[in-house]
């Protein structure tokens, strides 16, 4: 696959957004435009809502309209936006591609539905009708941790014979499936291919990935934005050196307090040290207790020091 080839023009970094809460079904609107201006500033290449760390399967129906209504009004042109519509009933995936596409959009994800179990005949036609159904183009989001299934390599080649699916997200953290799936839809240049697990990125990218949809750009967009565009110029020498620093990134801040969730809480928490957006969690997560809050600034505090010395983080932090 040829990396530079990217569905509507997306490639790159692409943040999946962090959905900030005032209260559990009230939204930080200040903190959101901050985040919003933050990681545009920071050169990332489009914005992604209510995906995982957006936390979209724990937000109200409303909230979640909210969110995609502000993502796009605030974004504003200067970077495109995709929307998360995974959700156990049809419909309501449909109804949040339609809110999407009126908000102006470019693109909706979709994991399949979680709860129930399902062959991959019954996903790809799942596929085939949403595809019919809504006027955004699809991206596939192969997420097995949380949806229990997976996207079958020949499910995604045989999903990207229809027009409107354009490319994938893979958080597997499995890199020969990845590397499979790039195979499979050789035949589709215009079909991207997306690594999620940040610690992954360059050894995505140099399996052909186009692109990374690394949460760690929520706070530092230009490290991460840095390492891509490095890897896609072939520079693998500082593309290697700058993904160092993403794992120092992630070592510092998603290593604190309970295993399942410490990424998403030591995320938040991270953004509100940084005078970003507030760090509370939908329920049933909680906000980090006072000593694992200090362990985060504590890590922030190292990877400023680790900062003197990469110009790339130390513009993000400046920023």
């Amino acid at each position: 696959m040829n990396p530079h080839s990217s569905p509507t023009s997306l490639l790159g970094i692409i943040p999946p957004l962090a959905t900030p809460l005032r209260e559990q079904n009230s939204l930080d609107a200040h903190g959101f435009e901050r985040l919003i201006n933050h990681t545009i500033d920071g050169g990332v290449h489009g914005l992604f809502v209510l995906g995982t760390t957006g936390e979209g399967a724990s937000l109200s129906r409303e909230l979640r309209l909210e969110v995609i209504r502000l993502s796009c009004q605030w974004a504003a042109g200067r970077a495109p936006v995709l929307v998360g519509i995974t959700e156990t009933a049809y419909a309501e995936s449909v109804r949040l591609a339609h809110a999407a596409a009126a908000a102006g959009a470019v693109a909706a994800v979709v994991a399949p539905p979680y709860y129930f179990r399902y062959s991959q005949s019954d996903l790809l036609y799942y596929l085939e009708q949403l595809a019919d159904e809504v006027t955004l183009p699809l991206m596939l989001y192969n997420m097995p941790q949380c949806s229990k299934i997976a996207y079958a390599v020949n499910t995604v080649r045989r999903a990207s014979e229809i027009p409107n699916v354009i490319g994938l997200k893979d958080s597997s953290g499995d890199l020969a499936y990845l590397e499979q799936v790039i195979a499979s839809v050789s035949h589709r240049p215009d079909f991207g291919v997306f690594i999620g697990p940040e610690e992954q990125l360059v050894d995505g990218l140099r399996a052909g990935a186009c692109g990374g949809v690394s949460g760690g750009a929520n706070l530092f967009p230009r490290l991460y934005v840095d390492t891509c565009e490095a890897a896609l110029r072939g520079e693998w020498a500082e593309a290697e050196r700058l993904q160092n620093i993403i794992r120092q990134v992630s070592d510092a801040l998603y290593r604190i307090g309970d295993p399942d969730s410490s990424y998403l809480r030591g995320l938040k928490a991270a953004l509100s040290v940084e005078g970003i957006c507030s760090d509370l969690p939908a329920l049933p997560f909680t906000r980090f207790t006072a000593d694992e809050r200090q362990a985060i600034e504590m890590g922030m505090e190292s990877i400023r020091a680790i900062a003197g010395a990469h110009p790339a983080l130390l513009r993000t932090l400046s920023s």
